[in-house]
Protein backbone atom coordinates (compact mmCIF):
# COMPACT_ATOMS: atom_id res chain seq x y z
CA UNK A 1 0.00 0.00 0.00
CA UNK A 2 1.60 3.31 -1.04
CA UNK A 3 3.20 5.16 1.81
CA UNK A 4 2.96 2.44 4.71
CA UNK A 5 5.87 2.79 7.12
CA UNK A 6 6.60 0.54 9.69
CA UNK A 7 7.55 0.50 13.41
CA UNK A 8 8.19 -1.35 16.79
CA UNK A 9 6.03 -0.08 19.57
CA UNK A 10 5.31 -1.64 22.67
CA UNK A 11 8.64 -3.20 22.95
CA UNK A 12 6.58 -6.50 20.86
CA UNK A 13 4.18 -5.29 18.64
CA UNK A 14 4.67 -4.07 14.44
CA UNK A 15 2.86 -1.33 13.55
CA UNK A 16 2.15 -0.66 10.02
CA UNK A 17 1.27 3.44 9.46
CA UNK A 18 0.38 5.67 6.90
CA UNK A 19 0.67 9.52 7.99
CA UNK A 20 2.03 8.77 11.27
CA UNK A 21 -1.31 7.03 12.06
CA UNK A 22 -1.42 3.19 12.63
CA UNK A 23 -4.00 1.25 10.65
CA UNK A 24 -2.81 -2.09 11.22
CA UNK A 25 -1.06 -3.71 14.92
CA UNK A 26 0.13 -7.55 15.12
CA UNK A 27 2.19 -9.30 18.08
CA UNK A 28 5.56 -10.54 17.09
CA UNK A 29 5.32 -13.35 19.63
CA UNK A 30 3.06 -16.54 19.10
CA UNK A 31 0.53 -16.99 18.78
CA UNK A 32 -0.39 -14.03 16.05
CA UNK A 33 -2.69 -11.45 17.02
CA UNK A 34 -4.25 -8.64 14.89
CA UNK A 35 -5.57 -4.98 15.51
CA UNK A 36 -7.54 -2.86 12.82
CA UNK A 37 -9.87 -0.57 12.69
CA UNK A 38 -13.56 -1.64 11.21
CA UNK A 39 -16.82 0.66 9.92
CA UNK A 40 -18.91 1.71 13.20
CA UNK A 41 -21.68 -0.71 11.47
CA UNK A 42 -19.31 -3.86 11.34
CA UNK A 43 -18.19 -3.39 15.11
CA UNK A 44 -20.87 -4.92 16.59
CA UNK A 45 -20.91 -7.95 13.89
CA UNK A 46 -17.47 -8.59 13.96
CA UNK A 47 -16.58 -8.88 17.91
CA UNK A 48 -19.34 -11.55 17.59
CA UNK A 49 -17.43 -13.90 15.73
CA UNK A 50 -15.31 -16.37 17.72
CA UNK A 51 -11.82 -14.99 17.79
CA UNK A 52 -12.65 -11.75 17.77
CA UNK A 53 -12.81 -8.78 20.65
CA UNK A 54 -12.75 -5.47 21.15
CA UNK A 55 -9.47 -3.91 20.90
CA UNK A 56 -8.02 -3.34 24.51
CA UNK A 57 -7.75 0.60 24.74
CA UNK A 58 -8.85 1.38 21.58
CA UNK A 59 -12.47 -0.21 20.88
CA UNK A 60 -13.98 2.89 21.24
CA UNK A 61 -12.55 4.21 18.44
CA UNK A 62 -13.85 0.67 16.46
CA UNK A 63 -11.02 -1.40 16.66
CA UNK A 64 -10.85 -5.00 17.06
CA UNK A 65 -8.53 -7.29 17.78
CA UNK A 66 -8.04 -10.39 16.35
CA UNK A 67 -6.65 -13.27 18.35
CA UNK A 68 -7.61 -15.88 15.71
CA UNK A 69 -5.92 -14.93 12.66
CA UNK A 70 -8.08 -18.21 10.66
CA UNK A 71 -11.52 -16.17 11.95
CA UNK A 72 -10.82 -14.62 7.97
CA UNK A 73 -10.00 -15.79 4.62
CA UNK A 74 -7.18 -14.51 3.20
CA UNK A 75 -9.49 -12.06 0.56
CA UNK A 76 -11.35 -11.28 3.64
CA UNK A 77 -7.84 -9.96 5.60
CA UNK A 78 -6.71 -7.99 2.80
CA UNK A 79 -10.05 -6.49 2.58
CA UNK A 80 -10.54 -5.44 6.03
CA UNK A 81 -6.34 -4.28 5.88
CA UNK A 82 -7.05 -2.42 3.37
CA UNK A 83 -10.10 -0.82 4.60
CA UNK A 84 -8.30 -0.44 8.02
CA UNK A 85 -5.87 1.68 5.67
CA UNK A 86 -8.42 4.04 3.84
CA UNK A 87 -10.39 4.55 7.09
CA UNK A 88 -7.25 6.05 8.62
CA UNK A 89 -5.85 7.42 5.68
CA UNK A 90 -9.37 9.60 5.47
CA UNK A 91 -9.02 11.11 8.92
CA UNK A 92 -5.39 12.67 8.20
CA UNK A 93 -5.40 16.10 7.42
CA UNK A 94 -4.47 18.09 4.40
CA UNK A 95 -0.47 18.93 5.90
CA UNK A 96 -0.32 15.00 7.64
CA UNK A 97 -1.35 13.80 3.76
CA UNK A 98 1.25 16.25 2.45
CA UNK A 99 4.08 14.53 4.50
CA UNK A 100 3.50 11.00 3.06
Amino acid sequence: MPSVTEDIKWGNDLCFMIGGKMFCVTTMDTPLKVSIKVTDEEFGEMIDLPGVIPAPYVARYKWILVEDVNAFTEKKWEYYITQSYNLVKTKLSKKELEGI
